[in-house]
């Protein structure tokens, strides 16, 4: 018997049946044909109740049928973008990796698939990510911190018997992520893998380097970024590009409004350079794809990403004329807070980032890496990565936070911090339009500062102990030993740069400046950039070569220091940097 029967109806007979007849056609309609397509994991229960759905029963009518809540899988995809979430499937589980060569960058990944890992991020050293090979003396201090790329033999062997077709990459790199992705590319036709069967994203917002402090091409959209991002829609059509990053200006200090209005904005300078090369909004929307950062307030976190697919969807319809609903579906990878990391008692970071982990899951996240326990002291070792895979597994498997849809809706706090976080975002999104756009905003400073701005109040306030940074500024213990890090093998770099020389006499020198000399020419000219890249690839032109014909046309860019960096203002010293580009 319904136990509700004998309680007191608080909506009109009315109310209820216009709740029931929205019900039953998002049941007959979207539900029916995803669980066609897709049917659920199996039955879902409590150790005394089955789990609905949607648990509806005790949430106004108003509400669920209202046009900024309404039901999972719909417009605006406030409650997730797929009716049954993760009862269908779970987030994709991929911990960023890599260091050093590319063989052992390739054994880690291979030992994190073989521990239950679904998909790959790869981390890219700091010359690699500048657009410099390994033997260029300027970056060469840098090198082995992180995976060094300079070839297109490196790339192969990083995916060496890893089969692109099955497995989904996620590469985290700046403006030479055109590069990265050709030869990416490149190494999928080595497998007999065409382009349109490579799925992942590569981080094709040169904007990113703004946040971090790295010279660049210049972060204009039209040429630089990615390749120009519309030349890599065309060369893989099942790559996610271009890729905004929230998650370093959120490291860099950002608040959650912030993060959520900056990076829209850049999206918006991509999608209008994207219109004006004559592309369809829903020809590339629902490709582009996205990473941010959680932080440690639970539920700010969790309204965050609730009000990032409203707020995207709102937009793609009402100011793209978007028709398609893939494109206003916001989909996205998460990266638990790198700067809540601190080095004093490192073990609480684990606990750190499963309740960050926990909040992205309540959130509706498609992709997870957890930012392993040690790094604030250095790359993570197989421990830190394995307790950080085994987290999400946990979560996932154990705490029954999957077994309904956005569990917490209704709840007064949750859709009260949804609704205050979109509403601030369009606040800084009007602000950034009033400078002329996201790109003018940067290039004035004025994204930069406000980041400044907000990173540096928040250290007042933990100088001030209005923040506890448990191990940081209150509960010390003393004493504490430092745990056992991971060291790259300096070895290791005498092994690259052999590895590169070697490289430079085995490839036809001829074929190699042909390359590079038309590659030059597609700069200086309007054509798009990812045909000519590919062929500089293909004929074994190395990275900085690649990016250096590119420089000789664009120039470098330097971001413009904010007042607050004039002023000798850090990153919050308990919020200590991990070594994750």
């Amino acid at each position: 018997m319904d136990s509700s029967a004998s309680q007191p109806t608080l909506f009109s007979q009315e109310a209820l049946a216009g709740l029931s007849r929205s019900v039953h056609a998002w049941e007959e309609g979207p539900l029916a044909k995803m669980l066609s397509r897709s049917p659920e994991r199996g039955e879902f229960e409590t150790s005394s109740l089955p789990v609905q759905r949607l648990c509806r029963r005790s949430i106004s009518p108003g509400w669920i049928t209202s046009a900024t809540l309404g039901f999972p899988g719909e417009y605006p995809f406030t409650r997730g973008v797929q009716p049954t979430m993760y009862r269908g499937r779970l987030w994709t589980m991929r911990q960023y990796a890599g260091f050093g060569t590319a063989e052992e960058s390739n054994q880690k990944f291979r030992y994190l698939l073989s521990q239950g890992q679904t998909g790959l991020s790869v981390a890219f050293d700091l010359p690699s990510q500048l657009g410099y090979d390994s033997d260029d003396p300027w970056p060469s201090p840098k090198w082995a911190r992180s995976a060094s790329r300079s070839t297109p033999p490196d790339m192969e062997t990083l995916f060496e018997g890893i089969p692109l077709d099955k497995v989904s990459t996620s590469m985290t790199i700046n403006a030479p992520a055109a590069v990265m992705l050709a030869m990416y590319i490149a190494t999928g036709e080595k497998q007999g893998v065409p382009s349109e069967k490579l799925n992942g994203t590569t981080r094709t917002t040169s904007s990113r380097s703004t946040w971090r402090g790295a010279p660049t091409f210049s972060p204009r959209p039209e040429r630089t970024a990615g390749g120009g991002h519309h030349g890599v829609l065309r060369e893989a059509r099942a790559h996610g590009t271009p890729s905004p990053s929230a998650a370093t200006m959120r490291d860099a200090g950002s608040t959650a409004a912030q993060e959520i209005g900056f990076t829209f904005a850049n999206a918006c300078a991509y999608i209008d350079a994207a219109l004006a090369k004559g592309l369809d909004i829903d020809d590339f929307a629902g490709r582009i794809s996205w990473i941010f950062n959680t932080h440690n307030n639970f539920f700010e976190e969790i309204a965050k990403y609730r009000a990032l697919r409203r707020l995207w969807a709102t937009m793609l319809k009402e100011r793209y004329g978007s028709k398609d609903p893939r494109s206003m579906m916001f989909r996205t990878h998460t990266q638990t807070g790198g700067s809540t990391l601190v080095a004093q008692q490192p073990e609480n970071n684990i606990v750190r980032a499963a309740i960050q982990t926990l909040a992205a899951v309540l959130g509706g996240v498609q992709s997870i890496a957890l930012s392993c326990f040690d790094e604030a002291l250095a790359l993570p070792t197989d421990e830190a990565q394995r307790m950080a895979l085994r987290t999400q597994q946990i979560i996932a498997h154990e705490t029954g936070v999957t077994d309904t849809v956005d569990p917490l809706a209704g709840s007064y706090f949750v859709e009260y911090l949804t609704n205050e976080l979109e509403a601030k975002a369009r606040e800084y999104m009007r602000q950034i339009e009033e400078q002329g756009g996201s790109i003018a905003a940067i290039e004035k400073g004025w994204i930069q500062a406000q980041i400044a701005e907000a990173s540096w109040e928040y250290q007042r306030s933990v100088d001030e102990k209005r923040e506890i940074i448990v191990g940081v500024n209150d509960y010390l213990d003393g004493g504490e030993q430092r745990p056992s890090i991971f060291s790259v093998d300096r070895r290791l770099v005498e092994h690259q740069l052999s590895r590169l020389a070697h490289h430079r006499t085995e490839r036809d020198d001829a074929a190699v400046k042909a390359a590079l000399a038309n590659l030059e020419a597609a700069c200086a000219g309007t054509e798009n950039l990812m045909v000519p890249i590919l062929e500089a690839v293909r004929a074994y032109a190395t990275l900085g070569e690649i990016c250096g014909s590119m420089r000789g046309v664009f120039g470098e860019y330097n971001r413009r220091p904010s007042f607050r960096a004039a002023r000798g203002a850090a990153r919050p010293a308990a919020r200590s940097r991990t070594v994750r580009p």
